[in-house]
C-alpha cells in the first residue's frame, strides 16, 4: 500500500485547510485509516482515525475543529481542519492499517505516507 498526502501549506490562525491522502496498491486490505502529526521536537501523535465502517475518534485537542472522512470508492482519506491554531503546526502523516486474514489467523500491517507540512501563523 502506498500513501501520498497533499494539501498542506501556510495559513493564518483561525483559517481552514483540508489535507488529503490518496491510497494505492493492495488497498483491499485497509481497515482503519488515520491522521497523525509530529511537531518539531515532539513525538508523533494521533489526530483522528476512522474505521472501515465510518466510526471516528479524535484527539481532545482537535475535537470540534477537525473532521476526518474517507471515500472508500476513491481510496482517499481527508482531514478538514477549521479554526486552526499555531499549536496545530506540524507534519501531518496518513496511516493505513491493513489486515490480511490467513488460515492461522491474521497478519496486521501499518503503512505511512511521507507527510505534508501544515504551518499556522499567529
Amino acid at each position: 500500500v502506498q500513501l501520498v498526502e497533499s494539501g498542506g501549506g501556510l495559513v493564518q490562525a483561525g483559517e481552514s485547510l483540508r489535507v488529503s491522502c490518496s491510497a494505492s496498491g493492495r488497498t483491499e486490505c485497509i481497515e482503519a485509516m488515520g491522521w497523525y502529526r509530529q511537531a518539531p521536537g515532539q513525538a508523533r501523535e494521533l489526530v483522528a482515525r476512522i474505521s472501515s465502517g465510518g466510526s471516528t475518534d479524535y484527539a481532545d485537542s482537535v475535537k470540534g475543529r477537525f473532521t476526518i472522512s474517507r471515500d472508500n470508492a476513491e481510496n482517499t482519506l481527508y482531514l478538514q481542519m477549521n479554526s486552526l491554531k499555531p499549536a496545530d503546526t506540524a507534519v501531518y502523516y496518513c496511516n493505513a492499517h491493513c489486515v490480511v486474514h490467513i488460515i492461522e489467523g491474521k497478519n496486521e500491517f501499518d503503512y505511512w505516507g511521507k507527510g505534508t507540512l501544515v504551518t499556522v501563523s499567529s
